[in-house]
């Protein structure tokens, strides 16, 4: 019994643990869950502390049935651990939420409910800053969850000067980018600034490469000056790839072919090569993230059709990388490197393959590798699309603070960059 008793311990602590990743669907019926800023749909999900700023929660239950779904927030470190705080002492009100609005869909073939909320609700309030994981989960039991996102409630005390450079290093300076900070902490009694201040730096809201733990190189007084040679260094990368699947009978320059014959559509996108050896051209893109439209419909939420999109990238001479992973990198796979973006090898085609069950909109990504030996590696578009320095990319720096009477690290600042500002010639 005393062995029994240990096992399930430890299986509770694991079970909770794995429902603890960001951006993770848990629960197969969910599609399309999306967090972000009101009346924007590409946005990062970001509240100002004490302001009126709203955020929009929608998703899809694709069993065509109505569920009690809540959510309920968990205030994190900037590690995106757990703050060592009670819920009761960031939670302003009930400590979960009921959606209740929800629409069932029509007209589309496709059966699903739609719910909605307006974060934050009068009765759930945020009181701290910080990063905070976002839980929605079935019949008030925090157990079953659904599906977690992760937003952000910012409480703006520091000045940020943010811009993006060509590293010093002559064999990166034509295929890097090199983000150049500087933090202004005259409003924070900043005592230990190794200590007390921590900065995420990110390429376009991708978490699967952020840079973090870096040391300021230079301290001014109150001025954090961090740019040292090897500091916020990002593979530039190429602009993004598209696909336009906002109608299913009007087939846009991306779509090759649709099978009207099966629901949900069949949508077979046209195969995409590699860009390694090809001349850089810019041409404006959404750096990985998608909107939900149709060209056809009234409501976009409830009306649209969800279809089974085919996905096919070549590889040169049609053979596989050796060693390596191809994943379908892009806010539609909530930027997971892992089974559900790995694309398959087909070797009587010759190419990869992946298949996504989509809703109707617009949607960018990259085709990327991995080491397949190193699961936790970071993965990169240079064998699928080479690098050039030219490449636009947005960058966007969280500044985190904890004073010594603290117990979670506040978000103080945010600030987000293009590549392409202040460069001469662009």
């Amino acid at each position: 019994m005393k062995i029994l008793t240990v096992l399930m311990a430890i299986l509770g602590v694991i079970t909770v643990q794995a429902q603890r990743l960001p951006d993770y669907v848990y629960m197969k019926n969910i599609g399309t869950p999306q967090l972000y800023q009101q009346g924007n749909q590409e946005s990062m999900p970001v509240l100002r502390l004490n302001s009126a700023d709203l955020l929009e929660l929608h998703f899809d239950d694709l069993d065509g049935d109505i569920k009690n779904y809540y959510y309920t927030f968990e205030l994190c470190n900037a590690d995106w651990q757990p703050a060592d705080l009670s819920s009761f002492d960031y939670i302003k009100g009930f400590q979960q939420v009921q959606m209740s609005d929800y629409t069932v869909s029509s007209i589309a073939l496709a059966r699903y409910v739609h719910f909605q909320a307006i974060i934050p609700d009068k009765n759930c309030m945020p009181t701290k800053s910080g990063n905070y994981l976002l839980k929605v989960y079935l019949d008030g039991d925090t157990s079953r969850v659904a599906f977690t996102k992760r937003m952000f409630i910012l409480d703006s005390k520091i000045g940020i000067g943010a811009s993006v450079q060509q590293p010093f290093d002559n064999q990166l300076v034509h295929s890097h980018h090199k983000i150049q900070i500087s933090l202004n902490t005259n409003t924070l009694n900043v005592f230990s600034p190794q200590q007390q201040i921590k900065m995420t730096v990110l390429q376009n809201n991708r978490w699967d490469n952020p840079i973090t733990g870096m040391q300021p190189a230079f301290i001014r007084e109150n001025i954090l000056e961090y740019n040292g040679e090897q500091d916020f260094l990002f593979p530039a990368g190429k602009e993004y790839r598209w696909a336009d699947v906002r109608s299913f009978r009007y087939q846009s320059d991306r779509i090759a072919s649709v099978n009207r014959n099966v629901i949900p559509n069949d949508v077979y996108l046209k195969p995409e090569g590699e860009r390694v050896n090809q001349r850089y051209l810019y041409y404006r893109d959404d750096n990985g993230a998608f909107y939900i439209s149709n060209t056809e419909g009234v409501n976009p939420s409830s009306q649209e059709e969800y279809g089974w999109v085919h996905f096919m990238f070549v590889p040169a001479g049609n053979q596989p990388y050796e060693g390596k992973e191809v994943h379908l990198l892009g806010a539609m796979t909530g930027y997971q490197i892992g089974d559900s973006s790995l694309m398959q090898y087909n070797a009587a085609k010759g190419i990869y393959e992946k298949t996504m069950l989509l809703k109707q909109g617009y949607y960018s990504y990259l085709y990327v590798t991995r080491d397949a030996d190193k699961p936790l590696a970071a993965a990169d578009a240079t064998l699928t699309d080479g690098n050039n320095w030219e490449t636009e990319n947005n960058y966007t720096v969280l500044v985190y603070y904890r004073s010594f009477n603290d117990r979670y690290d506040e978000l103080v600042g945010i600030k987000t960059v293009s590549s392409r500002t202040g460069r001469v010639g662009f």
